[in-house]
């Protein structure tokens, strides 16, 4: 579901069903994009608890030149 929104296309979250629910895993590149997830996937799932272990990665440019030895 999340692979095939076309307005998510999220194919990093790891989706494990649970005895009490859902629990998802993984990284996305905003806070925003980590809500959009999991309303997606409450809406999808109304009575199923959720739960989220993902993670927000920096996704800008680095703010300084790295210089390796």
């Amino acid at each position: 579901m999340l692979a095939e929104d076309p307005d998510v296309a999220e194919q990093g979250i790891t989706v494990v069903r649970r005895e009490r629910g859902l629990m998802l895993y993984g990284e996305v590149e905003s806070p925003h994009r980590r809500e959009e997830i999991l309303r997606r996937v409450a809406e999808r799932f109304p009575d199923v608890p959720v739960t989220s272990d993902i993670g927000v990665i920096r996704a800008q440019a680095p703010s300084e030149v790295e210089e390796l030895p």
